[in-house]
């Protein structure tokens, strides 16, 4: 059994917690809370595929230049070399979790952020 109690914990992004559920080679699964107006920088993945699932709030995320909005229940697949940001534009915090196959752990390559459009 694991939990947000017993499991491996960090903080990211200055005040995002995230706690480590399952960890290998070939599968991570993290929860992850992210505070008010809170953002990660934008990336992608060269090998692993990602699925973003909102268990409370919605998730903003920005994939491939569109925005999504993910309601709680609701999750979003990120396939591998997709540049995405995730971002919670509302008043309050969104919990998630991310289920990355094979590790997202190493695999993190920096995107050119999108320019904004007057």
């Amino acid at each position: 059994m694991i939990s947000t109690q017993t499991a491996e914990h960090y903080i990211w992004g200055g005040n995002c917690d995230g706690w480590v559920l399952a960890s290998g080679s070939d599968l991570l699964i993290i929860e992850e809370r992210m505070p008010a107006n809170t953002k990660e920088v934008r990336h992608y993945h060269q090998k692993a595929r990602q699925f973003f699932y909102v268990l409370s709030g919605d998730l903003t995320m920005e994939l491939n230049g569109t925005t999504h909005v993910v309601p709680a229940r609701a999750g979003i697949e990120i396939p591998a070399e997709s540049p995405h940001q995730a971002r919670n534009d509302s008043a309050s915090d969104v919990i998630f979790l991310v289920i990355s196959a094979p590790t997202s752990r190493g695999d993190r390559a920096d995107a050119p952020a999108l320019l904004a459009i007057p």
